[in-house]
């Protein structure tokens, strides 16, 4: 952990020396850390239960949801029997933001979280507005509706960027942006989560679903996000986690290798997508050990709740 933050510490103070909205092509390790990446190119990472080079994962990965982006929401909705809906409300619940909220969305190509967001900040200046009005009961109507019609902005400020490394997903989260209306306040980055193609300090609240297990460095991941938020900035992650009830664990191990398969093959076409999916799930680490991973990024007040008997849990973590 010393040395991890020894990283950290001199990756800050390389940052420092680049110049205003210039990402910097230096290493960010301490010295030798060159030598060390090269290295590390030839080293092995999972892949599944596959042990593949940490080169070509990306590579998987990226091909993997360049198959299922097209069937991705439903299939969601068919794995989750739709209650992956209920986990990203809760995520925002949870948020709670408020308008002028800045939010970087990171692997949220298909656009679940942005769209929420919007609407989320979007209903509470709406009722801002209102309490407002309701304080001023000397106006008259056509004060009232003046006020309503001079609104320029209807999301109070917020702003949030949805960020992808898969073409394919972000085109599909393009798609639904239209079909429901959504244009104010968003945004579509083509970016690594691992080298985040944004300014230090710039959001106030960095989420991401269901898409770190698919990255290859955790650690650089959640280094970035440290980097990128504000101070005072929040870190909130969904993923899939350890099940902490026997039973529902064997129940839950038959259901994933024994169904979830099959319906990737019956309902997309794609049997070996799903089944990664479901090996991905058992290669990230325990809810305890991601909160450590966390905290050795830099994060403060790290804590998490476990949904569904831990099939999915919510970390939280503050840049302070």
């Amino acid at each position: 952990m010393a040395t991890h933050r020894s990283r950290a510490l001199w990756s800050r103070v390389m940052r420092s020396c680049r110049l205003p909205g210039f990402r910097s092509s230096w290493p960010r390790g301490p010295l030798g850390a060159r030598h060390v990446s090269q290295e590390k190119q030839a080293t092995e990472t999972h892949f599944g239960f596959e042990t593949v080079s940490e080169e070509e994962k990306g590579g998987k990965v990226y091909h993997v949801f360049e198959s299922v982006a097209k069937k991705y929401d439903v299939m969601n909705d068919m794995m989750s029997f739709g209650i992956h809906r209920i986990w990203k409300d809760l995520l925002l619940s949870k948020m709670h933001p408020f308008p002028g909220t800045q939010l970087l969305d990171v692997a949220g190509g298909t656009g679940d979280i942005a769209f929420r967001f919007l609407n989320y900040v979007h209903e509470q200046h709406k009722g801002k507005q209102k309490r407002q009005l309701r304080a001023q009961q000397n106006l008259s109507w056509e004060e009232i509706a003046k006020k309503y019609q001079s609104e320029e902005d209807p999301l109070g400020g917020s702003r949030v960027v949805v960020c992808d490394i898969n073409k394919e997903m972000l085109k599909i989260g393009k798609q639904k942006a239209r079909a429901q209306g959504h244009k104010a306040g968003l945004a579509w980055v083509l970016g690594d989560a691992e080298e985040l193609p944004f300014d230090d300090d710039k959001f106030d609240v960095y989420t991401i679903a269901f898409g770190i297990r698919n990255v290859t460095h955790i650690d650089q991941a959640l280094q970035e996000a440290h980097r990128v938020l504000k101070p005072g900035g929040r870190f909130l992650c969904l993923e899939f986690s350890q099940v902490n009830n026997p039973l529902i664990s064997r129940l839950y191990d038959l259901y994933s290798f024994q169904v979830i398969p099959v319906l990737g093959e019956v309902i997309a076409g794609d049997w070996k997508s799903y089944q990664y999916l479901v090996e991905s799930i058992r290669q990230f680490p325990s809810q305890e050990e991601f909160k450590e991973m966390i905290e050795d990024a830099g994060f403060e007040k790290v804590t998490y709740e476990s949904l569904t008997s831990g099939i999915v849990a919510i970390h939280s973590g503050f840049k302070l």
